[in-house]
């Protein structure tokens, strides 16, 4: 078992499965400890005394956030393995990435909450809606109750930014569940884990008819330790709104195009920001090298037939298009921590040295980021007609999330499958996309610790920090198997301008 964790056969892709599963029990462990629970009466957990050792003890705690880390850690390390050994030139065998995916999200799926607290926000929202009250036009914090059963407060006075078919879901959970939190839980993640089989069943076929690689498509972006972790121990919707817009475009290239408008409605109704696809849904309907007429005739076409699915959905709710102003508002409450966030709050700085008000100017600067996104998007949909329609999309949702004040780490996970369906990408910017996926693993740990009021956060934090660092860092410069991978040798570096070569179209 030890040669397993450590090392073993090269040729075996087995063994980093197993390594990977280890890993993936660490963090399970760990998440008993330090992982986000809900303290409302009702919790099955909230009077139970079994887990204080690991919840309420400074030991426990500690040991539990390093648990969590290492593990996080070393399944990064066995995914990497897990790439080395099972392709050659990136013609990776399906069948073996998707079952690492599933050894190592069968122990994920038994651990609290972990890298967000979302999944609360989810009950809350379920809740307003069982209450009669409308998610995007009342808040959470009017119910009673409310931060007992585990919402965020940041998310307290927010609009829901969530489609109706979601937010309908949500209310059946509430319901289903009797008001329990945990209940609760297990069912938004048996939806995320439909949405992460989602990606599995959608991605290889996809790939392969944009002439990627099916299974380094599925490694690089579903077997990331990034999207596992986030999606399953996380229990994101953003798992089933991928997979769900994954399929709209592989139905689209096969031709089958009611099965493709229903895959684009579901995804939409889960979460709204996918309606920067349709555009490039359109394209492919419209086929390669199609006239003007024929292009808005289905662009006309699509936007009909999703907007009378969304309109039944809504009729169907009482929310009707109510989601439209609240994605307009998403992420309002937090503090903008993007390149474009932080450059917005420099500006409204500097106009405030001059008597401006720092936040309307920081406000107007964020408005035209977004309205060149949007101008972006079109020029892609308009001009970009030697731009396939899967890498046009891929574009215009990385111009979104870049010009976006803020940035959560699973923002990255919308983009990797469209990218990876598209185009197999070696050399430097995979090399920096494992660097990347890495260390927003290790900040996600760190950032998203439950301890206790009496337990000094902060100290919780430095530890788990440096050993995750340590760790990390004996993966990037010493470990004989993996620090060939990191962009830290001259090789990679010679490779940067095949790699920028092979975005072009």
């Amino acid at each position: 078992m030890f040669r397993r964790i450590a090392g073993g056969d090269e040729t075996q892709a087995a063994v980093a499965i197993a390594q990977g599963i280890v890993a993936s029990i660490m963090v399970t462990l760990g998440s008993w400890g330090v992982g986000w629970l809900a303290t409302a009466q009702n919790s099955l957990f909230a009077r139970t005394t079994f887990l204080n050792p690991l919840r309420v003890e400074p030991v426990g705690v500690i040991l539990c956030a390093c648990l969590m880390a290492l593990g996080s850690l070393i399944l990064v390390r066995a995914w990497l393995r897990l790439g080395q050994r099972s392709g050659v030139d990136h013609q990776f065998s399906v069948p073996v990435v998707r079952r690492a995916i599933l050894w190592w999200s069968v122990p994920l799926s038994l651990s609290f909450p972990i890298f967000s607290r979302d999944v609360y926000s989810y009950f809350a929202q379920g809740r307003l809606l069982h209450a009669g009250l409308n998610p995007y036009e009342n808040w959470v914090s009017q119910l009673p109750g409310w931060f007992a059963e585990g919402s965020d407060g940041l998310w307290a006075e927010s609009a829901s930014p969530y489609g109706p078919i979601f937010l309908l879901f949500a209310q059946f959970v509430f319901w289903i569940s009797a008001g329990i939190p945990e209940i609760g839980v297990i069912l938004f993640r048996l939806f995320a884990l439909a949405g992460v089989a989602l990606c599995v069943w959608a991605i290889p076929p996809l790939a392969a008819l944009l002439k990627s690689s099916p299974g380094w498509a599925l490694w690089i972006s579903v077997a990331n330790p990034l999207f596992l972790l986030i999606m399953i121990p996380g229990v994101h919707n953003d798992s089933f709104m991928m997979g769900a817009i994954l399929l709209a475009f592989l139905y689209g290239l096969r031709r089958r195009r009611w099965a493709s408008v229903v895959w684009a409605i579901i995804a939409i109704g889960i979460k709204p920001i996918v309606l920067i696809g349709l555009p490039f849904l359109g394209l492919l309907f419209a086929g390669q090298g199609a006239s003007w007429k024929k292009r808005f005739t289905e662009w006309v076409l699509l936007a009909l037939a999703v907007g009378l699915g969304l309109a039944a959905v809504g009729g169907a709710t009482g929310l009707w298009f109510g989601w439209i102003p609240g994605m307009a508002s998403s992420g309002s409450a937090a503090f903008p921590f993007a390149p474009i966030g932080l450059l917005g709050q420099g500006i409204g700085w500097v106009f405030s040295l001059f008597g401006g008000d720092q936040a309307v100017v920081a406000g107007v600067f964020y408005t035209l980021c977004r309205v060149l996104a949007v101008l972006f998007i079109l020029y892609l949909a308009l001009f970009r007609t030697d731009l396939h329609p899967m890498l046009g999309f891929a574009l215009g949702l990385s111009a979104v999330v870049l010009l976006a004040p803020i940035i959560q780490p699973w923002y990255l996970l919308w983009i990797v499958p469209l990218f990876a369906t598209y185009r197999v990408y070696r050399g430097l910017l995979e090399e920096l996309f494992f660097l990347l996926s890495a260390i927003l693993v290790l900040v996600g740990v760190v950032d998203q610790l439950s301890v206790a009021q009496w337990i000094d956060l902060t100290l919780v934090r430095i530890i788990t920090s440096v050993l995750g660092l340590l760790y990390l860092a004996y993966l990037l410069f010493v470990d004989p198997k993996t620090k060939q991978l990191f962009p830290f040798n001259r090789a990679s570096w010679t490779q940067a301008r095949v790699s920028a070569t092979e975005l072009r179209p």
